[in-house]
């Protein structure tokens, strides 16, 4: 540890933000969780943007990818999900990069997953001790809030959407078995279907879908606000953040029954049987606004637990269970909830 100029221990946390600049998924927890660890940071604790930690107390890797076989401070590592790991026959990525991944994973002192499904399966595939895993929820960026109507007339003429659809929102880069979007664009439907996301050539042969490609939060907001229903057709999510942003815009989600989402949505969201398209699309098309509010928790919440998470990290390595002093302001009484698993 470093210290100021009182004299007092300085606690550095090494944050890898190579990803922060992706527009969706682990570029958003970078962002979001990134500025809530600054805001909710005491003056003794110091975040750096780094992924080579060689002088921080504390390593978080916010993905697997970046993960360190041999950190040189204790490490925190963000799973989001392991869908490649549970359905490796359907995904291309195989050999021994993954494998060492995994293995880094082991290695972290702590590990961060959104939802207790989530860790169910790191357990499982992963083999990680019930101690070792804190379950962490995401939530809704500040700028997903319901546009008005000018502005949502707006981003539709900017992206020449229809005036009624559904929507999906994710990345397109490359086809995942898991998320059914071939499959739900296929699928027979009254409303039109917009897809957001970056893409890649093979997301362009896709029959009878609106692609928008990247978007800025700003546009995404509109186009969350101005949908009909969002379609979550996946087998199988971590958490699922677009379902949280589309409610916390005031639109309606229709999802396939799965574990995470369940656990997440509760009664706020319609479900289906997985896999069964038709029925998701009836559903979604069958909506009625308003739609319920998202889960109250927020990323300032999230980053007071990932304090927490670091804090013990700093203990163990100094030996120190119960001596370090908190590097978290505290929350406002009444607000945030319970986060399960070791802190």
């Amino acid at each position: 540890m470093g210290r100021d100029k009182g004299g007092h221990a300085v606690v550095k946390v090494a944050f890898d933000s190579r990803r922060a600049s992706d527009p969706h998924g682990v570029g958003r927890y970078s962002r979001c969780l990134l500025q809530a660890l600054r805001d909710t940071a005491e003056p003794h604790a110091e975040i750096l943007e780094t992924h080579r930690p060689r002088h921080a107390d504390v390593f978080h890797s916010p993905w697997m990818g970046g993960a360190m076989l041999h950190s040189p401070c204790p490490m925190v590592v963000t799973l989001h999900d392991l869908a490649a790991l549970k359905r490796r026959s359907e995904h291309l990525r195989t050999g021994v990069r993954p494998r060492l991944r995994q293995l880094a994973v082991q290695r972290a002192v702590r590990v961060i997953v959104p939802t207790e499904a989530l860790a169910q399966d790191a357990f499982a595939g992963l083999g990680l001790e019930r101690e070792r895993v804190v379950v962490i929820p995401e939530a809704p960026d500040t700028m997903m809030y319901p546009r008005p109507p000018l502005q949502i007339a707006e981003t539709r003429a900017r992206f020449a959407l229809p005036e009624r659809y559904l929507l999906w929102v994710g990345g397109l880069q490359h086809p995942d078995p898991g998320k059914h979007v071939a499959e739900l664009a296929a699928t027979p439907r009254e409303l039109p279907l917009v897809l957001v996301g970056p893409t890649r050539p093979w997301a362009h042969e896709l029959p009878n879908v609106t692609l928008t490609g990247h978007v800025s939060d700003e546009h995404l907001a509109a186009i969350y606000s101005g949908a009909h229903a969002l379609v979550l057709p996946s087998e199988d999510e971590g958490f699922g953040l677009p379902a949280v942003e589309a409610l916390a815009c005031g639109t309606p989600v229709i999802a396939c029954e799965v574990p995470a989402l369940r656990e997440v949505l509760h009664e706020r969201a319609t479900f289906v049987q997985a896999g069964d398209l038709r029925a998701l699309i009836r559903a979604a098309e069958a909506a009625r606004r308003p739609a319920p509010p998202p889960p109250s928790w927020t990323w300032r919440d999230a980053a007071r637990a990932t304090w927490r998470v670091y804090e013990h990290a700093v203990a163990l390595m100094h030996g120190q269970r119960t001596t370090m002093r908190s590097l978290r302001r505290p929350s406002a009484p009444g607000t945030g909830q319970a986060v399960t698993g070791s802190q």
